[in-house]
């Protein structure tokens, strides 16, 4: 037996509302002659009369009555689908949400970001720059779709993948002594002297401290806390002091970078997503993007 047309259903359905053919051919913009020969279809597929034709109009026969009702219920059931799939497509259109620290934010997530944009046009996205903590806090609660952090410590919560590599540089102001120094700095030296920082939670921050500590010379001492890299390498230039800054950001004229011997300010940038969950659509396309970039701005060999 094959299915009835779910316009059929539908007619047979306004039928037993209206007991006029004509008037719910009309709901539904069609002929009378043409939802005649629709529901006379459906009668001879089901071997049944469903339709008491008379000249004051037409009524459901018994049959009929117990199709319309199970065919009101397969309607009801296709509008349910149908919302779903709406509510599911608004969902996927309302786009990604996506967390970064300020490195990755500044200078290679736009860049990913542009190219998930080429092959996903109608994409909405949403960046939030803050810093390594708290990405790692939106992205454990489910808060954005994905992450990046510059932070070297561990993330419980979450699922964790290397996207990029980066070096830490000290930089001073051109007027500053360091910036005359032919040789390198000790990690002493450099310990004891008071920086510009980024504010506790920032991935920079971190990096530094634990690199000055496993030189043995403890954490950095801060001499002004600032909450953005752009803030930090500004105050250098305007030359409130040195800094350790990314190496992306060593591009103003103003900062003269100063190398230092023993201290390993390398680190490893990193995207995070809540654990045990499985990324699919844009999300997985704008890890994808950022791991087959893998990208070290300043590679050894």
């Amino acid at each position: 037996m094959t299915a009835p047309e779910l316009d059929a259903l539908r007619l047979l359905v306004l039928v037993g509302e209206l007991g006029s053919i004509g008037q719910a051919a009309a709901v539904l913009g069609t002929t009378q002659p043409s939802a005649s020969k629709r529901l006379s279809t459906v009668e001879r597929r089901l071997g049944l009369v469903l339709i008491d034709r008379t000249r004051r109009g037409s009524v459901l026969t018994p049959d009929g009555r117990v199709i319309a009702g199970w065919a009101r219920r397969v309607l009801d059931e296709l509008g349910g689908l149908l919302d779903g799939a709406e509510a599911l497509r608004a969902r996927h259109q309302a786009g990604l949400r996506v967390a970064a620290s300020m490195t990755p934010a500044e200078h290679l997530v736009p860049v990913w970001i542009g190219e998930l944009n080429r092959t996903n046009p109608g994409l909405r996205l949403g960046l939030e720059v803050t810093n390594s903590d708290q990405v790692a806090e939106l992205a454990r609660e489910g808060k954005v779709d994905l992450g990046f952090v510059e932070s070297p410590g561990a993330l419980p919560g979450l699922t964790s993948l290397k996207v990029a590599v980066d070096h830490l540089v000290v930089v001073v102001p051109g007027a500053h002594p360091w910036a005359r120094v032919s040789r390198p700095l000790t990690p002493a030296e450099l310990a004891s002297t008071p920086l510009i920082v980024r504010e506790p939670g920032s991935g920079t921050r971190e990096t530094v401290d634990n690199a000055l500590r496993e030189a043995g010379v403890g954490p950095v001492k801060p001499l002004l806390e600032l909450g953005s890299a752009s803030a930090v390498r500004n105050a250098v230039i305007a030359g409130a002091g040195p800094a350790v800054i990314s190496a992306l950001d060593v591009a103003d004229p103003g900062l003269v970078p100063v190398a230092v011997e023993g201290v390993d300010f390398g680190r490893t940038l990193r995207a995070v997503w809540p654990e045990g969950r499985r990324l699919a659509g844009p999300a997985a396309e704008l890890l994808a993007l950022a791991v087959r970039r893998d990208l070290d701005p300043f590679p050894t060999s």
